[in-house]
This record gives C-alpha cells, sequence and structure tokens, in this order.
C-alpha cells in the first residue's frame, strides 16, 4: 500500500498537472501532433488506473474503520494529494473567484462597522508592468513563431498566465486587512496569507516602516512574522502571547509579533489604539 500511495502522489505532482495542461490546449482549439497526444494519453491512463486503485484501497480501508463514505473519501484524498498540491489548487481559486469580485466592486471578508485596510500600493504598478509586459510578450511570440502548434500553445500558456497576475492582483485588492468593530485584526495578503489576531492578543500596535529582505512570508530568529508588500512593512503589532499562522504551503509557525505593510498605516494604528482603549458599554453591576 505505501509504494502505491508513493505512486499516486507522483502522479498528483506530475500527470495530473500536465493534464490539465493539455485540456486547455484543447478548449483553446491547439492542435496536438498525434505521437505526441497517443503518448499523453498513454501516460494519462495509467495515471488515472493508478490513481483510481490507491484511492478505492484507501476508501474500503477508511470504511472498514467505521468513517462515513464522505470522510473516508476525503482521507483518502488527503493521503494521496499531496498538501502544498491541495494549498496551491486552492490558491489559485481563490484567486480566480476574487478576479470576479474585482470586477463587480465587491470585497472579501469584510463585515459591517469593520475598516478595510487597502494594502497594493507599493505592488500595483509592478503588477501592471508584468501584464504589460506580457501582452508585449505575446504579440512578440505571436509575429516570431512559424510553428502553428507551438504558437497556440504559447498563446494558451501566456494569455492563462496574464489571468493570473490580474488574479493576484485582485485578490489583494478585494481581501484587504481587516480592522473589526471589536479590535481584532486579519491580516492578509490576497489568497495566500490569512492570519487573525483577536483584539485580547495584540498589546501594542505602532506605526514603524522596515525594509525586510527575503520571501513574502518570513519569521526571524526572534519570533517576529515579516508579510512584506513591495519590500516593506509599515505597521508593527505586537502580541500579548504567541499566536499560530500558516504558510502559504500549508508549514505552521507561531509569532510574537507581527509585521505587515498598510497604505494609511495611521489609520490602522489609530482603529486598533481606539478600539482597545474605548471604555466599557457595559454598565456596571448595582451596589
Amino acid at each position: 500500500m505505501t509504494r502505491g500511495v508513493r505512486g499516486a502522489r507522483v502522479v498528483a505532482l506530475t500527470v495530473l498537472p500536465a493534464e490539465l495542461a493539455f485540456g486547455v490546449c484543447l478548449v483553446a482549439g491547439v492542435r496536438i501532433p498525434g505521437a505526441l497526444w497517443a503518448g499523453a494519453e498513454a501516460a494519462v491512463l495509467l495515471g488515472v488506473v493508478l490513481e483510481a486503485v490507491v484511492l478505492g484501497r484507501l476508501w474500503r480501508a477508511g470504511r472498514r474503520t467505521g468513517a462515513g463514505r464522505r470522510a473516508a473519501a476525503a482521507g483518502a484524498l488527503r493521503t494521496v494529494v499531496p498538501a502544498p498540491v491541495r494549498r496551491l489548487v486552492a490558491h489559485e481559486l481563490r484567486a480566480l473567484h476574487s478576479l470576479g469580485l474585482w470586477v463587480l466592486r465587491r470585497r472579501h471578508g469584510v463585515p459591517e462597522g469593520a475598516l478595510p485596510v487597502p494594502y497594493t500600493g507599493p505592488q500595483t504598478a509592478m503588477m501592471y508592468g508584468l501584464v504589460f509586459v506580457s501582452v508585449v510578450e505575446t504579440v512578440m511570440l505571436a509575429l516570431l513563431v512559424p510553428w502553428p502548434v507551438v504558437h497556440r500553445i504559447l498563446l494558451v500558456l501566456d494569455v492563462y498566465g496574464v489571468l493570473l497576475v490580474l488574479a493576484l492582483h485582485a485578490a489583494c485588492v478585494t481581501r484587504p486587512h481587516v480592522v473589526g468593530p471589536d479590535g481584532s485584526l486579519r491580516v492578509r495578503y490576497g489568497a495566500l496569507f490569512d492570519l487573525r489576531v483577536p483584539a485580547g492578543a495584540i498589546s501594542v500596535a505602532r506605526v514603524e516602516r522596515r525594509f525586510p529582505q527575503g520571501r513574502l512570508v518570513q519569521q526571524g530568529p526572534d519570533g517576529v512574522l515579516d508579510l512584506a508588500v513591495g519590500g516593506q512593512t509599515t505597521v508593527t503589532v505586537e502580541l500579548s502571547a504567541p499566536l499560530g499562522f500558516v504558510r502559504p504551503l500549508g508549514r505552521r509557525g507561531r509569532a510574537v509579533a507581527v509585521r505587515f505593510h498598510a497604505d494609511d498605516p495611521r489609520a490602522v494604528v489609530a482603529a486598533l489604539t481606539r478600539a482597545r482603549t474605548a471604555p466599557s458599554t457595559i454598565p456596571d453591576p448595582p451596589g
């Protein structure tokens, strides 16, 4: 069973994404050479058979332990499909959903009375620059590539790349940071990162501009979590106790403070401070 699961995981990492790429090409009307098509079909068929056999065995094993049908199926999928693949697919689907929200001028996860906090200022020009370069590249390849099949495949990939860049930016626009009416904080980066900080966990909030080097989400040896946009953070929130978080690909950590970027950091700090220092509206008990 162990070897079968390993083989199925390899299929999920290689054959299934390749099948998706072929499907996109077919929908776009790209004609694929017969030999390449036959080889791809054989590989996909073998992969599907292996996936079906392994999933069936895992599902039956789950049923024998008393799990329901849905629970057994979910457990089998979690065993076969690696967590990073599941998370990447989920991130991409949420980003595409955000593209629809962007067109409709709607926001995600901003309740009534909450303060939405945009953070896309440092990256907007870069995102539109990437879109422009991708469009120019698409046009140049259309003029330079003489082979129709290669031209159509590249066209599909380039158009999808432009769509993903727009979806990533749309996710950041429609999923801002949020300061709740109760003083809680939600720190996000598009569909990739989401951290909820309860009001009681916030010790101090201040405006502080920093320029961390490295990845989008990184944690230093001092336990401080940096979520930089355009290579900078503008707000620092110290926590009263370590708070757990999940990285984009599923790794977990605990942070003692969070630094993130906000286009208007003073408004964020003022809202957090006002919520923490506001007098209670609950009357004192008699006597």
